[in-house]
């Protein structure tokens, strides 16, 4: 049974901009060490950083509908399988909530100037 779904869509410049106006504060602000070795190694790093944007953002309003814990940035971490296929890993109170029956997938998509992110919510 679905339990929630958030989406959002975010300019990849953005991202860019956020980066360079406050650096090292923002990226340490939003992003786990393991998204930032990801996203910074790749030719188009602000693509790769507005995805994990997106999917947090997309997964705070899957959870804003169901009686999940408070939690930061920090505590929902964006990752690639091998095969590319996105992933979430959950830290904290985050992560005992959903082993409670519950589970959450997304699916994210590009284009050359926007990132989005879908997120689902559902009980298992």
């Amino acid at each position: 049974m679905i339990l929630g779904v958030g989406i959002d869509i975010i300019e990849i410049e953005r991202i860019k901009k956020s980066v360079d106006d406050y650096g090292e504060r923002f990226l340490q602000k939003i992003y786990t060490g393991t998204e930032l070795e990801y996203s910074l190694n790749k030719a188009n790093k602000y693509q790769h950083l507005a995805a994990r944007f997106a999917a947090k953002e997309a997964i705070y309003k899957a959870l804003s509908g169901d009686d999940a814990p408070s939690y930061t940035w920090h505590d929902v971490e964006i990752f690639n399988e091998p095969n590319g296929l996105p992933r979430v890993r959950l830290f904290g109170s985050l992560k005992e909530y959903l082993g409670k029956g519950k589970d959450l997938k997304i699916s994210m998509s590009h284009s050359e100037n926007y990132v989005t992110c879908v997120a689902i919510l559902f009980s298992v």
